[in-house]
């Protein structure tokens, strides 16, 4: 049943809870506390709007592979830092392979992406720095396999 419920939150986030009850064939109550039980657990963690950014100016989006030879903690706590506080990094990564860290960014034009780069190696020692711009959304931001 919580499968059910997450299942129609996913495609429709928007749902209230009398409509989530009546598509999953709960009581309000029940639906309630299920709803209330995942998200105490954490599997809910918030709820956010899906935006179009090509919609909203920032119709670029790149995929930038960092690799470091610096790993300590302080490092470390610096980095994360740095790239969260870029709000163009809508996503990132640490990850496994010839880089140590992925971020999405997404950026109105090449210009623009430009100032997010420099943003970043002006205040970071970095061994290597390769994007990868994209050229067609094909799937993004897709449900979760439940």
């Amino acid at each position: 049943m919580d499968r059910e419920i997450l299942r129609a939150l996913q495609s429709d986030p928007a749902l209230s809870q009398r409509a989530l009850a009546e598509r999953v064939g709960l009581s309000q109550n029940a639906c309630w506390r299920r709803l209330q039980a995942m998200r105490d657990a954490g599997i809910i963690d918030g709820q956010t709007l899906r935006l179009d950014a090509a919609k909203i100016g920032l119709g670029l989006t790149v995929f930038v592979m960092i690799r470091t030879r610096h790993h300590s903690g302080d490092w470390l706590k610096l980095f994360r830092r740095t790239v969260t506080a870029i709000p163009n990094v809508i996503d990132f990564y640490r990850i496994a392979g010839d880089y140590d860290y992925m971020l999405k960014v997404v950026a109105e034009d090449m210009n623009d992406f430009d100032r997010v780069y420099q943003r970043l190696i002006e205040r970071l020692d970095l061994d290597a720095v390769t994007s990868y711009i994209t050229m067609e959304k094909i799937a993004d931001q897709r449900d979760m396999p439940i």
